[in-house]
């Protein structure tokens, strides 16, 4: 069996078609991400602190780390930082060490800039995992040395000079590609993680079924590890929380072994709360006094104003079960527990059968 060893200084993660589905919690990003971007300009790493305890709380096994930040008021006090290779590699080290002081979960470094891969390669401790490398001959040339001079594994994603095609043949052909320019390095198979690009699914409708065959030849004919940008699959479409709860079990299924994704639920916060509660009194609906907001979303049903795992971490918590990768059901039963008295007494109400009078 493919295994792909992913390390801090203290934890390992296997990724493997035998193994629990691996999670690489993708909030340590600063694109598109206003506030997050503005904090990191000031130095401000109080939220990456955050976000790295959150993810990790809601079942990430690996924190995906980005430093594509765009540092615009420092910019145009010096016009070094309009260029990504002057910022990002310091704010790199700087991320990297960050999260290592609050956690041990083990990192994905994650840039387009070489010198921020390797910026972050020298500062992580363990064994991380590299995202990413092409199939570009310019980006195979400086980021397979990089993989070989520290042993790490890579995420190989499946475009080249030409593009992303949305035939999967060519996609697949770009994959095997990497994997042989790869051994030219000699870095193994099990070190190299393909991406075989998952298209959005309002704008192909056949992009599901393409991502389900080419994990079955990536793992049946070339023998890797796979992983994925899970969210693309609904991109611009409604309720994408349920197109992804069903688009992950399926990819599991056909081979996936690991998406970069978010896995925390964001908490409700109190626009929300203020919106549903003038709701409430509008429909006369009168509320005990002094009702906590924790409280009330959770008799309304509208999740929680603490952050907590996503929908979809509770899809792949059922298809490891499902897929025998969670022997027991231990990790199912120990995610599903209550830890609310009354919640789980509620549910306990809820389930039995009524007796006829």
């Amino acid at each position: 069996m493919t295994r792909t060893i992913i390390e801090s200084k203290s934890k390992t993660t296997i990724m493997g078609f035998d193994q629990p589905f691996t999670v690489i919690g993708e909030r340590i990003n600063p694109t598109g991400r206003k506030i997050l971007n503005e904090e990191l300009e000031r130095g401000d790493f109080s939220r990456v602190e955050s976000d790295a305890l959150a993810q990790v709380a809601a079942g990430a096994t690996v924190l995906d780390i980005n430093s594509g930040a765009v540092f615009s008021n420092k910019m145009a006090e010096d016009p070094r930082y309009a260029d990504n290779n002057f910022v990002e590699p310091d704010l790199m080290r700087q991320l990297v060490k960050t999260v290592q002081a609050v956690t041990d979960t083990p990192l994905c470094i994650d840039s387009s800039v070489p010198g921020a891969l390797e910026a972050g390669l020298e500062a992580a401790e363990g064994r991380p995992l590299l995202n990413s490398v092409t199939g570009e001959e310019e980006r195979l040339e400086i980021v397979l040395p990089l993989v070989k001079k520290y042993n790490v594994p890579v995420v190989a994603i499946s475009n080249d000079d030409t593009g992303i095609s949305e035939d999967p043949e060519v996609r697949f052909a770009v994959a095997k590609k990497i994997v042989e320019r790869a051994a030219d390095f000699g870095i193994p198979a099990h070190d190299i993680v393909v991406d075989p690009l998952v298209m959005p699914i309002g704008a192909m409708g056949t992009a599901g079924l393409q991502v389900f065959e080419l994990n079955r030849r990536l793992r049946n004919e070339l023998g890797v590890n796979t992983t994925c940008g899970a969210s693309n699959i609904s991109f611009g479409l409604p309720n994408r929380h349920g197109i992804n709860n069903a688009f992950l079990p399926m990819a599991m299924a056909t081979g996936m072994t690991s998406a970069i994704m978010n896995p925390v639920a964001l908490p409700i916060g109190p626009k929300k709360i203020a919106e549903k509660k003038a709701e409430v009194e509008a429909a006369g609906i009168i509320l005990p006094e002094g009702m906590e907001d924790e409280a009330f979303v959770k008799l309304f049903g509208m999740g929680s104003t603490k952050p907590r795992a996503g929908k979809e971490m509770e899809a792949i918590r059922a298809a490891n079960f499902l897929t025998n990768n969670d022997e027991g059901g231990a990790e199912w039963i120990k995610f599903n527990k209550k830890d609310d008295g009354a919640e789980g007494a509620r549910g306990r109400r809820g389930g039995g059968r009524r007796r006829r009078g």
